[in-house]
């Protein structure tokens, strides 16, 4: 009877959360961050920064508390920009981005993170862009990731309102630098400004704005990274057909939080033929389906608020490439790197990588006979790798070169 009780409870929780998401507040905030006057919010930009006060100021509106080290709600960093992202220039130009970070503070012992990168491609001069000749044309991202982006805005009401409810204080990050490599989600998990054991478990928005109608396919990443998604997930769910992938490395921001041993969710509503060009625009949002996407992730936070622990699994993950390869070696690539050669910022299980010793740090600088000098390179020698062949590969821990063999 008492867990019939407890069941109820939940259950009126979960329809008063869901019933606050606001379609209204969703085209509002869509609006004005796919809007040609932000020029795309190219990361590091005036315009990127104009986005960055509008959230700041509703993170304001709802009195969330900035965490400490930061400029207010913002946590400013730069890094290095190739001007070749995927090829071999490791000279770039510096560029300066800013996380924006608001703290739901309920003196709890355990913290939530719902996280959205709010930068897109801006003027399409960074090599990102798939339109044939992007330089100068504004790529507005209202998908990629206003959509997010206007997410975890509508969610800081939602949670806020109900904060009598939470058993878990909740960090709501809006990353900067996403798009050139998951830079800002790196940044704010290196600042050591929280525990990260303290961190129960991180769910990304990113493209939930391009439901199908007839399919109503919503995927849901990094299910395999905790034991506890699998009763969590479906127990939430109302009416959508759910697709899964276990890894809890992949190509947006929640893989930042994965590989510091935090579970994770990613949402994401599919790719589409308007992805990293300017046709990204509002007009082809589903709000309706946008506002029932954020009706079921607060379902998701209240229902894991009846599990004493979410238990954080490793996952079997998929490497991260642009060019199909008949081998993976199993690594997750440190985008921000910029010194010669590839470094590793994480390491796949039951992969040839970890079979063979690699660890998250280790820098790679040969393959074979190939020189490794950064991303092209390391692409260019696996290309020629077959399954069961075995490759030495030169890489530096530390100071000390090594050699080890790999077995693909």
């Amino acid at each position: 009877m008492k867990k019939l009780f407890a069941s109820l409870i939940c259950f009126s929780l979960i329809y008063t959360n869901a019933q606050s998401v606001s379609k209204k507040a969703i085209v509002r905030h869509i609006t004005y961050l796919a809007s040609d006057s932000l020029h795309g919010r190219g990361a590091g930009s005036d315009d990127e920064a104009k986005a960055a006060d509008y959230i700041a100021r509703i993170f304001a509106d709802y009195k969330l508390q900035s965490l400490p080290g930061k400029n207010g709600y913002f946590q400013n960093f730069s890094f290095k920009v190739k001007s070749n992202p995927h090829g071999d220039d490791t000279n770039g130009v510096v560029r300066t981005c800013k996380n924006v970070v608001g703290y739901l503070d309920n003196h709890a012992t355990h913290t939530i993170v719902l996280g959205a990168h709010y930068d897109h491609l801006g003027m399409g001069y960074d090599r990102n862009s798939l339109d044939p000749n992007p330089e100068g044309k504004i790529h507005n991202g209202a998908d990629d990731n206003a959509s997010g982006t206007a997410g975890v805005l509508e969610l800081v009401k939602v949670l806020s309102a109900q904060k009598k409810k939470l058993n878990c204080n909740v960090i709501f990050c809006l990353f900067s630098g996403e798009e050139l490599g998951l830079v800002g989600s790196k940044k704010f998990v290196e600042s050591n400004h929280l525990d990260s054991s303290n961190i129960r478990y991180m769910i990304n928005l990113d493209m939930i704005g391009r439901m199908n109608d007839s399919t109503k396919t919503l995927l849901v990443m990094g299910y395999g990274t905790a034991a506890e998604w699998g009763q969590i997930i479906p127990a939430s769910n109302k009416g959508f057909n759910l697709k899964f992938d276990s890894a809890g490395i992949g190509p947006s921001d929640y893989a930042s939080f994965y590989l510091e041993n935090i579970p994770v969710l990613g949402i994401f509503t599919g790719q589409h033929s308007d992805y990293h060009k300017p046709t990204d625009d509002i007009d082809k949002i589903n709000f309706k389906k946008e506002k029932m996407i954020l009706e079921f992730v607060a379902r998701v936070i209240l229902e894991a608020q009846t599990y004493p622990r979410i238990s954080f699994l490793k996952t079997v993950n998929k490497e991260s490439t642009r060019t199909k390869l008949k081998v993976s070696l199993g690594i997750m690539p440190d985008y921000v790197y910029d010194g010669k050669g590839l470094r590793i910022d994480g390491v796949s299980e039951n992969k040839p990588a970890l079979k063979a010793g690699l660890k998250k740090g280790d820098v790679i600088i040969k393959i074979g006979e190939i020189e490794i000098l950064g991303m092209q390179d390391y692409m260019k020698a696996l290309a020629g790798v077959n399954k069961g062949d075995t490759k030495k590969i030169t890489i530096l821990r530390g100071q000390d070169s090594m050699e080890v063999e790999v077995v693909f």
